[in-house]
């Protein structure tokens, strides 16, 4: 019995597929094994700003990479052209993965992706990443959540967007002092992320509800080697971001779990990145918070921390 003769050319798979990839807050150590596999497999990765080049190394040599940066306050790629690209990408046969700072589906636009391809009859894939608003405290040494202190986080952005703004098209605007007095009566955190610009005016509507002494952290680049942060209170957010020249990407955390950061600070030997004043830093470091305040609130003087 003859055997079919194989083709001369290997058969060229024409079905694209589209993957939002969670590239986690820039640790490329805190990537997932099912992200890591996407990347590799990925022929097309359109890549977010705030991804690392030690997670972009991990593509195919072969692989087209495009970066399509979207950061606050900076040029960015506009969002329709982005949703183009990843169409016309996989209408091509191209396996493209979406890679995306922190997680897809936590202020990273991935909704609308997703809803944008489905319309255009394209199955999206998700892969979860680890988002900023948890690896910034956690790098500090402290919890989103405790059964003394905390009883649920809240991811809220600091962001306002503008569009379709209701009625009278203004910006969709955070109702802060609403959210303040919830978080005060359920005892929740709140992780503000894309705050630092309107950090004045986060600090004076949360102000309605909360304690001037509420312990907040700013903590910048989370995860990454040029990491800052800064542990205060409620009362002085905006004057320790404007002192220290912290600036986006930032979390801001608010809640009683940032005491956590003074407990972490005090056992150098398992947090050596998280300095305090029982742990001298090296370097030039500032110090944070007002005195009165941050002391009133169990927040040591914590000193202007960088990692490394």
């Amino acid at each position: 019995m003859s055997r079919p003769t194989p083709p001369s050319t290997p058969l060229v798979d024409t079905c694209g597929s589209c993957t939002l990839v969670g590239a986690g807050p820039g640790d490329p150590e805190l990537l997932t094994l099912k992200a890591l596999k996407a990347i590799q497999a990925a022929t097309v990765l359109l890549v977010d700003d705030l991804v690392s080049d030690a997670i972009v190394a991990h593509a195919c040599p072969t692989a087209r990479i495009v970066y399509v940066g979207k950061r606050g306050g900076c040029k960015s790629t506009p969002q329709a052209f982005i949703e183009k690209l990843m169409l016309m990408a996989v209408n091509e046969g191209e396996h493209v993965v979406r890679l995306k700072g922190g997680d897809p589906f936590i202020f990273g636009r991935g909704g609308e992706e997703v809803e944008h391809l489905r319309a255009a009859g394209i199955a999206v894939t998700v892969i979860n990443g680890i988002t900023a608003g948890l690896a910034g405290l956690t790098a500090l040494g402290a919890p989103l959540t405790h059964r003394e202190h905390a009883h649920g986080v809240v991811f809220v952005t600091g962001h306002a967007q503008h569009g379709n703004g209701g009625a009278h098209g203004r910006p969709n605007q955070t109702h802060w002092q609403q959210l303040a007095a919830t978080a005060r009566d359920a005892k929740l955190t709140l992780v503000i992320y894309m705050g630092v610009s309107s950090a004045a005016t986060i600090e004076q509507e949360l102000l309605t509800g909360l304690p001037a002494d509420t312990p907040v952290a700013i903590i910048e680049h989370a995860s990454w080697p040029q990491q800052r942060h800064a542990v205060t209170t409620l009362d002085a957010l905006h004057a320790t971001i404007t002192r220290e020249g912290l600036a986006s990407p930032s979390v801001i955390v608010v809640g009683d779990v940032v005491r956590g950061v003074a407990l972490a600070a005090r056992a150098p030997e398992q947090h050596p990145r998280v300095a305090s004043d029982a742990s001298p830093a090296t370097g030039h470091r500032q110090r944070l918070g007002q005195a009165g305040s941050a002391a009133s609130a169990g927040v040591p003087h914590t000193r202007f921390a960088r990692r490394g």
